[in-house]
């Protein structure tokens, strides 16, 4: 018998078996390196093995800070670029710039305390989970939250102020020519402060933004689902016990 379908069948059998899909190809391979870059930070700032006589600590920590932060814009380009947006890059992309924040801003309260005091790493890291736990709620109503020019502005200040803030711990000057010095304390000082304030300003502003939206769409579920429930027709009644005698007698 000949079958109906014979080109069907053929690309299904030329098909197979299917071409397996790589979850780690350069853009997410980029993010890794980003998050293996944290502990090496953190031992380059914690550990007594590099001396701050000579700024050999400050410079090589600043140095790697801003190599990892460089990673975020071009895994993300690399990306949309080659068509390689997967789950797994969706997932560790932001998880990677919050790690590193965080961990960044932990260990300078330890290095430079009169700088970064405890309640400024509090405030950022706060800060960052008020965002991630809007971005879930929105995934599971199924809204995206993008996003916002503070948003990348706050990225940009945060990158300044930890490399600013990292340098201050070995010049509080930078001498440039003659008599002319470049003012690394009064920038760290000067950045941190604004940090705080953009973090606030853009926590506030995400919040006002999709929190609302997001709470309508939970109430008109749960409204819907209730109106739903109100429709539904009661089930009738069995007949009493004499009937179904009466009933099966005849």
């Amino acid at each position: 018998m000949r079958s109906p379908f014979p080109w069907s069948i053929i690309n299904l059998v030329s098909d197979w078996p299917p071409e397996p899909s790589l979850s780690v190809n350069l853009p997410n391979s980029i993010t890794l390196i980003r998050i293996a870059s944290i502990p090496l930070l953190i031992w380059i700032l914690s550990s007594p093995r590099f001396s701050s006589v000579n700024g050999e600590k400050e410079l090589l920590a600043s140095a790697l800070f801003i190599a990892a932060a460089m990673t975020d814009g071009i895994d993300g380009y690399l990306a949309r670029r080659r068509g390689q947006i997967t789950t797994m890059g969706i997932l560790l992309d932001p998880l990677a710039d919050k790690l590193l924040i965080a961990a960044a801003f932990v260990v300078l309260v330890q290095l430079n305390p009169a700088l970064v005091p405890a309640w400024v790493a509090i405030v950022v890291i706060g800060r960052e989970f008020l965002v991630s736990g809007l971005r879930s709620i929105a995934a599971s109503e199924g809204f995206t939250i993008e996003a916002s020019e503070l948003g990348k502005l706050k990225m940009v200040v945060q990158i300044v102020a930890v490399v600013a803030v990292i340098l201050d711990h070995r010049w509080k000057v930078w001498p440039v020519y003659g008599y002319y010095v470049f003012p690394v304390h009064w920038i760290a000082y000067l950045s941190i402060w604004f940090m705080v304030g953009v973090s606030l300003v853009s926590a506030i502003d995400y919040f006002v933004a999709f929190w609302s939206k997001i709470d309508r769409r939970v109430v008109k579920r749960q409204r819907r689902a209730f109106i739903l429930s109100r429709r539904r027709k009661p089930l009738p009644a069995p007949p009493p016990q004499a009937d179904r005698d009466v009933a099966a007698s005849t």
